[in-house]
């Protein structure tokens, strides 16, 4: 799996979010079929489960990234998990300092930071160390009903920035070519993958989010982080 301080990305990429779930057993099922389809950055995130779950969950989940080739594992609010894991972590509001995070795990970790409609905010936490931000939610979300939407205009506004700005927040796959026509850099997904109705229909839905990505990045000029692929998978 890839680390990186602060990298801007001229390559879409797919970041997957794990859902919550209480039954340990039906999220490994449901995170596995999803990660068949490779995406780029896998976040774990599980506020179903308890505390001794979330470490065997987040360890479990590192393993199978890693066999499916993820870059990028980033742990949801947690930076001791994190570091206990080698892996990124993402903090929003009330998570803890992102100056905190990278002290503790360094300069090549990668750190996020949750900055909802504010441009203040991801100029702030880029200063403190994050190398990525996310906005959202950009459109209506199943998972968070009453968040504040974030206006696409925010990713033009904060190009400058020089890391990758990540979209969040009802996103469906017929929706991304409307944010990468924006600006986005990455694109995160949780419902649109894990609101299917069974596990073959996670696997498919999840197959055609990475055919559409492969897709859109071949259409791009190389980034300095992405999976490794073998060359049948690469642009040609």
């Amino acid at each position: 799996m890839t680390t990186f301080a602060r990298h801007a990305t001229a390559r879409p990429f797919w970041y997957l979010i794990t859902p919550d779930d209480p039954d340990g057993a039906q999220w490994r099922a449901r995170v596995a079929a999803a990660l068949e389809a490779r995406p780029d950055w896998v976040q774990y995130r599980n506020k179903a489960a308890t505390l001794s779950e979330r470490q065997k969950e987040a360890e479990w989940l590192c393993a199978r990234a890693a066999a499916a080739g993820v870059a990028v594992v980033v742990i949801n609010d947690d930076w001791r998990l994190a570091q206990s894991l080698g892996v990124g972590v993402h903090l929003g509001q009330g998570d803890g300092s992102l100056t905190e995070a990278r002290q503790r795990l360094g300069p090549q970790a990668v750190i996020g930071a949750s900055c909802y409609a504010s441009r203040l905010r991801a100029e702030a936490a880029v200063a403190e160390g994050a190398s990525y931000v996310a906005f959202g939610a950009v459109f209506p979300s199943q998972t968070k009903p009453g968040a504040q939407t974030a206006p696409l205009s925010l990713f033009a506004a904060t190009r400058a920035l020089g890391v990758p700005r990540v979209a969040i927040g009802g996103v469906t796959l017929a929706r991304v070519p409307e944010l990468l026509a924006a600006g986005v850099d990455g694109v995160a997904v949780i419902a649109d993958l894990f609101a299917q109705p069974s596990l073959s229909a996670v696997a498919v839905r999840a197959a055609a989010w990475r055919e559409a990505f492969d897709r859109w990045q071949c259409d791009c000029p190389s980034q300095q982080i992405e999976p490794k692929r073998g060359a049948e998978d690469g642009c040609q």
